[in-house]
């Protein structure tokens, strides 16, 4: 397919990057099926009955009951399939020093521009390259390759999708993946240099990225940044009062929300084996995290979208394995000096965002150049606002172009 010509790689690629596209066998999707329509649900409890659908205790079986007829009568993947392959894919065979071998999926669209500015865009748990095709589809439609100021690459993450797994006989931590990642980048694609955006996990990635590959990564915009508190000086942002709010609610995520990352970290191979046996229990899992995590609910075939592709590719245990480096005993922070960012560094707040730092926090751990709150918005702001998450990429990129200008 031409994809319009937004499928040419730039010029300096390698034959080490293939173009490829998504085909699940029908074998698997028609197990997926019978395994949905083999599995029973847990008895109605008081915990999962909550009135008025609260889901303070966990995802709410009637939610599980009807999504789970949805996904095995109505939802299409063939349908999802063929949208996801509207847009240019590729692989790129990375060899990596310490892990081996990597075949790293990526979707993107690429320029005709000798000016174009490249763009790593990183997703995270349990997202997945499908959060940021809103803003590939809002790109392809407001230019033509020719008038494109940017390349787009959008990998599955390591683990993740279409992308290797890490190996079964040696750690992986951020710092693999961001070597993975950069060759990625520059010894595949053939760019010299290029900026990041990211969300989750791709937000610890890209900062990890950033900081050990500044001759590459220019500069980085993130839309959250877990972290804990920091010295705060009499020169630092004052809070504001949506600030304060969305502080006071990470409070309550801290003690009700988040024990799932830290079951992530200390029991994995638990979690993994548990995901990976019943489609039921994965969306159980995953899709509580859809409801809870956004402002709005998303719709339910994009949401079934990113839980059919965790388990058709079976990453459901693959995917976990950066939940050790940044949760429970020993675990890094990126509060640390260690993944300070001197490059320019552009923060989007978002109110329903289940870490929201504010920006006297953000300060603290980089060159913050542009900061910008919103009214709207949760978690999963290239899936749930593609538009604004990337009015303010290309007001960051502006400011950063000031700066350099002056």
């Amino acid at each position: 397919m031409s994809f319009g010509g937004f499928g040419k790689l730039a010029a300096g690629a390698s034959d080490a990057v293939t173009a490829w596209s998504v085909s699940i066998p029908q074998e698997t999707l028609d197990n997926l099926i019978t395994l949905l329509k083999a599995t029973p649900l847990a008895p109605a409890t008081y915990e999962n009955s909550l009135p008025d659908r609260q889901r303070t205790l966990g995802v709410w079986r009637d939610w599980i009951t009807a999504t789970k007829e949805h996904w095995q009568t109505r939802f299409s993947w063939r349908a999802q399939e063929e949208y996801i392959n509207s847009f240019p894919h590729f692989k790129a065979h990375v060899v990596d020093d310490e892990l081996g071998p990597f075949d790293i999926h990526f979707a993107g669209l690429f320029s005709q521009r000798s000016d174009a500015l490249p763009i790593l865009c990183l997703h995270g748990w349990p997202g997945c390259f499908v959060e940021f095709l809103g803003i590939l589809d809002m790109l392809r439609t407001r230019y033509t390759p020719a008038t494109l100021p940017y390349h787009l690459v959008v990998p599955s993450l390591p683990g993740y999708a279409f992308s290797s797994s890490p190996p079964i006989d040696r750690n992986m931590e951020s710092d693999s993946a961001a070597r993975i990642l950069n060759q990625l980048m520059t010894t595949c694609l053939g760019l010299e240099s290029y900026m990041i955006q990211g969300g989750d996990l791709g937000v610890r990635i890209g900062r990890v990225v950033a900081a050990n590959y500044p001759e590459s990564c220019k500069a980085i915009h993130l839309n959250t940044s877990p972290m804990p508190p920091p010295e705060l000086t009499n020169k630092s942002s004052p809070i504001s009062a949506s600030e304060q709010a969305g502080l006071d609610r990470h409070v309550l995520f801290k003690q009700t929300g988040s024990p799932y990352a830290y079951a992530h970290a200390t029991r994995p191979s638990t979690v993994g084996l548990m995901l990976s046996s019943s489609p039921v229990a994965l969306l159980a899992w995953v899709g509580e995290k859809y409801l809870d995590w956004t402002d709005e609910t998303p719709d339910l075939d994009t949401i079934l979208a990113c839980i059919t592709l965790y388990w058709v590719t079976n990453c459901a245990a693959t995917s976990l394995w950066s939940y050790r480096q940044f949760y429970g005993p020993g675990a890094a922070s990126h509060g640390t000096k260690r993944w300070h960012i001197h490059q320019p560094l552009g923060f989007s707040w978002f109110p329903r965002e289940i870490t929201p730092v504010p920006r006297a926090w953000i300060e603290t751990t980089g060159n913050l150049v542009f900061y910008r709150q919103h009214d709207k918005g949760g978690h999963f702001a290239a899936l749930e606002q593609p538009q604004l998450l990337w009015k303010d990429v290309e007001d960051f990129i502006a400011a950063v172009d000031s700066m350099e200008m002056k």
